[in-house]
């Protein structure tokens, strides 16, 4: 999830767990303790396919977390020495602060490698947009209340504490969401005929009430829409091929690889001018996706292997408009129109 929500749910979290203890030193440590999985950003691994896929690993796994919370604790009552008759708590605190984020990140489209390093596989519910406003306004509420009230009364951290509640019930409704739309959308493919390999469902942006699907063939993939609010009305599906033969040769680029494993098959194949791109078809809009890279280059008339470059992602501000009215009109174009 995108940094302020991170920052809110680590506050919310902390200050459940033990802001009637020690006041808002809990915002202040959960703030903190809730961003500090995402610093692997600032480490660079040697290029963009690594920066791009080792992120979410070792600094996001359970395991090193839960050790990583004791410590941490440890130092918060250096800091605050009146504090430390409560040095449990504040371990339980950091605790589930730094365990809710990378398990609110696997439930994001990006994957998570959250039981690192007994395995590497990344976790990706997709249950939840990345940005998702719904999800985090509960908890700024709360926190900001929290932080306003007098902590002469308990309303501020009532009101917190409910925030944290929302916020959790919303991600399960967004849970049960998927599952509704999976089943609407593999009963489509099965009515259809549509033979495919594998489905992905990922909620379109700042919303959970449209959904995207991409459906997965050996040559390519299929692009749909639905909405909860279309009901028994039978999904669209537009084909994209994808150009494969330009990665045939470059099966053991490690690159190339290494992007096939970490979008899970969802990804695309293009020549963009000399190049040959690899997309990642979990994260964007056909046909402007966040995640592409120039894995190769053609040479006479060969691709062959260059060390992979990010390219730009493009913006359509366009999208947030289109998005809120096919939620509600079926007739709403999203994306190009393809096969």
């Amino acid at each position: 999830m995108d940094s302020l929500t991170q920052v809110a749910l680590g506050a919310a979290v902390a200050e459940a767990t033990i802001g009637r203890k020690v006041g808002n030193k809990a915002i202040l440590w959960g703030a903190i303790a809730g961003t500090l999985p995402d610093l692997d950003v600032f480490v660079p691994l040697g290029d963009a396919v690594r920066d791009f896929t080792y992120h979410r690993s070792a600094t996001h796994s359970l395991f090193v977390l839960a050790l990583v919370a004791p410590l941490l604790a440890w130092l918060i009552t250096k800091i605050h020495p009146g504090t430390r008759e409560h040095r449990g708590r504040w371990t339980l605190a950091m605790l589930l602060v730094l365990l809710t984020h990378p398990l609110l990140d696997s439930l994001t489209a990006y994957g998570t490698q959250i039981l690192w390093p007994f395995s590497e596989t990344p976790v990706a519910w997709s249950t939840i947009f990345i940005i998702d406003p719904l999800y985090t306004l509960p908890l700024l509420i709360g926190v900001v209340a929290a932080l306003a009230m007098t902590r002469a009364a308990d309303r501020g951290h009532r009101i917190a504490r409910f925030g944290l509640i929302a916020s959790t019930a919303y991600l399960a409704w967004t849970v049960a969401a998927k599952f509704v739309v999976d089943a609407r959308i593999e009963a489509a493919l099965e009515r259809q005929g549509i033979v495919h390999e594998r489905i992905f469902t990922v909620p379109a942006p700042f919303n959970s009430l449209l959904w995207r699907a991409v459906v997965r063939d050996a040559d390519g993939y299929y692009e749909s829409y639905y909405s909860v609010f279309d009901g028994a009305v039978e999904p669209h599906f537009d084909y994209f091929p994808s150009e494969e033969t330009l990665v045939a040769e470059l099966e053991d680029h490690w690159p190339v690889a290494r992007l096939k494993w970490f979008s899970k098959g969802f990804y695309s194949v293009r020549q963009i001018d000399d190049a040959v791109v690899i997309s990642d078809l979990r994260m964007g809009v056909e046909p402007n996706y966040v995640f592409r890279f120039k894995v190769a280059e053609f040479s006479n008339p060969h691709p062959l292997p260059v060390v992979p470059q990010q390219l730009p992602p493009v913006r359509d501000w366009d999208l947030l408009p289109r998005v809120w009215s096919r939620i509600w009109n079926r007739g709403v174009t999203i994306g190009p129109v393809g096969n």
